[in-house]
């Protein structure tokens, strides 16, 4: 029990340390500028100094990307006030103690004062104001400069980057959590730089504030040393001169270490490696350092030189040539060696059954300017957009989509791809994958010069830009999407438009496989008592069809047992069937707590399209030219008027024309969804956003 009371009670006071030693440190920080401190404590803090300096130098140097060092603008500040307290509090003893000697304000003062002048003042001055021109005038001001550009253009570029992520998230790239993650990431980034941005300023005041802090001590040190104190000229300048300069250079070069840090994060670029590695895997090919040795032993060889220092520099840089030469030569290899080995299963492959038979059920052909979209080494991210749209699908509609077969294909153009289901192209178009498309928006009123094409899914307007321009696009309110995100939303959309023919009997089975675990009696009573495996799977095909999910086979199961499907065709079932999965339908269309927008006939228009359904008797709804060109005209004006807007709208028509309606509309608008009165749910509320037919007669005219 005691044992544990003092668990609880160290517990507490490390909790109590956490949460309060921040504000205590800000405390004490303020409290060095007000209170007289000792020389020894001076010491202390002056070397704490110096190590959080190059603590925060080595981790600037360290991180992968900026953002891993996200804390860096504030421990920035904390650091600045620091130096200053410590100016202060040094400041006043070099003043009130001056006098005293040389180690008044302590050893570190001393020591730094006495190493750099070295009996001469000028030198100690003169080394001061150049470690001070370094710092602001170079570090300082070109780290400010890259702060303020990354700031704005990280901050043109948000509305951009958000609306690529809605765009990756919509086509099924991303999950809601990953989409989420990353619009914090692009918020933190936004921050970071506009954080980065005013700590920049300051180092800048710090390195003006060790000027005159400088001047002060001189100045006020002489004036003091001789009026108050009665020093000669000589030993004034001798005692005020070296704690001065001592003082500045213990301030000055921690401020340094700061500016060089701040330089450094706001000119990173994010890798996978930390900078050392970074700049030395781009600085060791053979091709740089032979030139640089072949000029160095040429300089080497010219009288007067210090020939040998130049020679030796010219030997070393040789050696630095003749070891990158080799590295290159291994990695070469290597990459020859896997590229052989993938050669000789590729002619395996070719020679096999399964790729002269090519049963993929869904397969994405590459001309050959596409290949490095898929490539794994040089990261392609092709082949998991694919994955993530495929688990994305298979959750909406309710079965495993199945696997995506990507390959190469020689007789296409280079940048053309083609989509297969079976062996049917159902889609291709081009893609530039040095370049990105760029979707003008409605503020857009700067036309970009690029490559105008038609977007592959929803059909608007495009232009694939150069990359560099990115960000002059998304300025300019484009939304920029990058090819292989243009490529996977084309996939999706194709995936939902022919999901009918992508499951078969064996998917099924599987399904029914899976529900039998939870709901044995209920399968064996229906499959194949009632209905037989082949009639089951074509009654589903017919509702993917129509976009109506079958994630509830429990339910669709029990609907059909319940049924009399002697006399009923397989349209008949499916159609029977629609009423008790609408609500799977609907929640695609809008959500539950608002109301579901629909689009619907005129009476005229619907009795009319309703006789001659009962009129053709088994031919089904038969329109003459005139009239469907006018109702198709109106629809098609009418969805995109809606879509423009958007939101998705259902066109709900009577049942006795639910399917021939269907029929139709498929052909000219593939993605609007159909459904009968008898389908819409009791307990949501309709929005009729659009009637059409008040200018159609009987007759098609209007």
């Amino acid at each position: 029990m005691e044992m544990t009371l003092r668990r609880l009670g160290l517990y507490q006071v490390s909790l109590i340390l956490k949460n309060m030693g921040l504000p205590l440190g800000i405390l004490m920080l303020v409290a060095m500028m007000v209170l007289p401190l000792p020389s020894s404590l001076l010491d202390i803090f002056f070397t704490s100094n110096i190590l959080l300096s190059l603590l925060i130098l080595m981790v600037a140097m360290n991180a992968f990307r900026p953002l891993d060092f996200s804390s860096f603008p504030t421990l920035l500040l904390f650091a600045t006030i620091l130096r200053l307290g410590l100016n202060v509090a040094s400041t006043r003893v070099v003043l009130s103690q001056g006098h005293n000697g040389t180690d008044a304000a302590g050893k570190v003062i001393e020591a730094f004062g006495a190493f750099v002048v070295a009996g001469n003042y000028a030198v100690g001055i003169f080394v001061f104001i150049i470690l001070v021109i370094i710092n602001l005038l170079v570090i300082t001001k070109g780290a400010g400069r890259v702060s303020e550009v990354s700031a704005r253009f990280t901050l043109d570029a948000m509305p951009g980057k958000q609306m690529a992520i809605d765009a990756d998230l919509n086509a099924g790239a991303l999950t809601t959590e990953e989409a989420k993650e990353r619009r914090e990431e692009i918020s933190k980034e936004a921050d970071f730089y506009g954080s980065m941005d005013g700590a920049s300023k300051f180092v800048k005041g710090d390195a003006i504030a060790g000027i005159l802090i400088l001047a002060i001590n001189i100045i006020g040190g002489l004036i003091i040393g001789i009026w108050q104190h009665g020093l000669s000229l000589q030993e004034a300048a001798n005692t005020y001169f070296l704690l001065s300069v001592g003082d500045g250079l213990v301030a000055q070069i921690p401020s340094l270490l700061l500016a060089i840090a701040t330089a450094i994060i706001v000119t990173r670029v994010s890798e996978t490696q930390d900078l050392g590695e970074q700049i030395g895997r781009q600085v060791n090919f053979s091709r740089a350092w032979l030139p640089v040795a072949g000029v160095l032993l040429i300089i080497g060889t010219v009288p007067g030189m210090p020939n040998l220092l130049f020679l030796i520099a010219g030997s070393c840089a040789a050696i630095a040539s003749f070891l990158s030469r080799r590295n290159e030569d291994k990695v070469k290899s290597d990459e020859m060696l896997q590229l052989s080995e993938n050669d000789e299963e590729e002619s395996q492959e070719k020679i096999s059954l399964a790729e002269i038979a090519d049963n993929s059920p869904i397969s994405v052909q590459l001309g050959y300017g596409l290949i490095g979209m898929v490539d794994e080494e040089s990261g392609g991210p092709l082949v998991n957009r694919i994955t993530g749209i495929r688990r994305q699908v298979s959750k909406d509609l309710g079965f495993v989509i199945p696997a995506v077969r990507v390959k190469d294909d020689l007789t296409l153009p280079a940048n053309q791809y083609r989509i297969r289901v079976g062996q049917t192209i159902v889609g291709e178009d081009l893609i530039y994958p040095d370049r990105k498309l760029a979707i003008p928006g409605d503020s857009s009123k700067i036309k970009i010069d690029g490559i105008e094409v038609k977007d592959p899914s929803f059909g608007m307007d495009a232009i694939w830009i150069e990359s560099h321009r990115q960000a002059e696009a998304e300025a300019n309110g484009y939304m920029v999407v990058e090819p292989e995100s243009v490529l996977a939303t084309h996939f999706s959309k194709l995936l939902l438009r022919h999901s009918g023919k992508l499951i078969g009997q064996d998917d099924v089975q599987s399904l029914l496989d899976n529900l039998s675990q939870s709901a044995p009696q209920l399968v064996q009573s229906v499959v194949p008592k009632i209905i037989p495996l082949h009639s089951l799977t074509g009654v589903l095909r017919l509702l993917l069809d129509e976009r109506v999910p079958i994630s509830d086979l429990r339910q669709v199961l029990e609907s059909l047992s319940g049924m009399s499907l002697t006399n009923m065709t397989i349209n008949d079932m499916a159609e029977a069937l629609r009423p008790n999965l609408a609500g799977l339908l609907i929640q695609r269309l809008a959500p539950l707590n608002e109301a579901l927008p629909v689009i619907t006939f005129s009476s005229g228009l619907e009795h009319m399209l309703i006789n001659m359904v009962r009129q053709s008797g088994e031919e089904g709804l038969v329109l003459d030219s005139q009239l469907a060109q006018k109702l198709i005209t109106s629809l098609v004006q009418t969805s995109e008027k809606i879509g423009a807007e958007g939101k998705q709208a259902a066109l709900v028509v009577s049942p006795a024309i639910r399917k021939d309606v269907s029929v139709i509309v498929r052909q000219h608008i593939e993605d609007m969804v159909v459904m009968a009165f008898t389908e819409l749910p009791d307990n949501r509320k309709i929005n009729v956003i659009a009637s059409i037919g008040e200018d159609i007669d009987e007759n098609g005219g209007g």
